[in-house]
């Protein structure tokens, strides 16, 4: 592929017409203006909107994504309201989303860009990248949408485009390899500051709806032209993926314990370590046996158990077994934790609150 880096986006006609071959950056920026997305929620200059984005999207369907991020903007409209929530209140919204340590440090960042930056987002990635939570990618793509900075977002979608249209076959989870397509990246960005954000939606653009994991529409790339790997006519082998994800099993036990009248029933809730998993939220008491489950129970107490549940997470199966009790609202459980009435809006692992929900139905 020619690289012409001086030449900026708006001349792709002019450079047809002399018959030269415009730049990568020039067809993608050309093509996201013309094909790519435009209706996001998120698309903004605000640094504060597109910081929150990236983090939402962070092993998130764009789709998914959609309908969380309306509702948590407008709980916490600025970085201000956002550092002075309750990590409750950020949990409760985020809840569902998954990966929970993103929203705790999301909240954590929020802090610092008050206390450390003046209640200002830094313009710069390498400041950015001492927030809470934000990597090279993320940081960059702040500063490229909202600060105009010439810097490349290195997400899996962009890796897959540079593995395919360049034929990189090292594997995208090697440090020294992704040195590599940071290094490519990098040479391929426009000339023109002003370009930036159109240049950063079309890698995204490109990644997420033509050039996907399987199927790609290489009819519709505005790169496919010069497209090694479509050339070589295998696309889908690219990117190269030598470890495989290994998949592991885990069963747990937990306490539904209720008050009487069930109308108003209190659930009695735990708060989960800052560490592991569904770190910090509000849950049952979970148990890694039957036996340890029954052994924190008074004596006298009736054990209903319901059918067991199955919850996916990244890399884990869980299988779930849940006991559930009613006691007097005045008893007290040798267990951390405490007789809640509240809930419904508290947050709680995905599989907890749908259990309550199914129980109060």
């Amino acid at each position: 592929m020619t690289h012409t880096p001086d030449r900026p986006s708006e001349n792709l006609a002019t450079a047809l017409s002399d018959g030269l071959t415009p730049s990568f950056a020039d067809r993608l920026i050309h093509w996201q203006k013309e094909h790519g997305r435009h209706n996001l929620p998120w698309h903004s200059r605000d640094p504060y909107r597109v910081w929150l984005s990236e983090i939402m999207l962070q092993q998130t369907q764009v789709a998914t994504v959609a309908g969380y991020y309306p509702r948590f903007l407008a709980a916490f409209p600025t970085v201000s309201a956002l550092a002075a929530a309750a990590e409750d209140d950020v949990l409760a919204l985020w809840q569902g989303l998954g990966y929970y340590s993103r929203a705790r440090n999301l909240h954590k960042a929020a802090k610092q860009i008050m206390a450390d930056f003046g209640g200002q987002f830094p313009t710069e990635r390498a400041e950015l990248e001492k927030l809470c939570g934000v990597g090279r990618s993320t940081a960059a793509a702040v500063a490229a949408f909202a600060f105009l900075k010439r810097e490349t977002i290195l997400d899996g979608n962009v890796k897959r485009v540079l593995c395919r249209v360049f034929a990189q076959d090292g594997d995208p989870q090697d440090k020294k390899f992704e040195h590599t397509l940071w290094t490519l990246a990098e040479s391929l960005l426009p000339p023109q500051n002003t370009d930036m954000p159109a240049y950063t939606q079309g890698l995204m653009d490109l990644g997420a709806t033509v050039c996907t994991p399987r199927q790609p529409q290489c009819g519709r790339c505005p790169v496919a032209a010069d497209c090694t790997a479509r050339q070589q006519g295998r696309p889908e082998s690219y990117p190269v993926k030598t470890r495989k994800l290994r998949r592991s099993a885990q069963t747990l036990w937990l306490l539904l314990a209720q008050t009487l009248p069930e109308a108003q029933s209190a659930c009695w809730l735990e708060k989960r370590p800052a560490k592991g998993i569904w770190a910090g939220l509000h849950a049952l008491p979970v148990f890694d046996s039957r036996q340890a489950l029954l052994d924190a129970l008074p004596a006298s107490a009736s054990v209903a158990w319901l059918p067991p549940l199955t919850h996916a997470l990244t890399h884990k199966d869980l299988t779930l077994y849940t006991a559930r009790v009613h006691l007097p609202a005045t008893a007290r459980l040798p267990i951390a934790g405490q007789w809640r009435h509240d809930w419904p809006d508290l947050g709680l692992p995905a599989p907890m609150r749908r259990l309550l929900q199914q129980q109060q139905a």
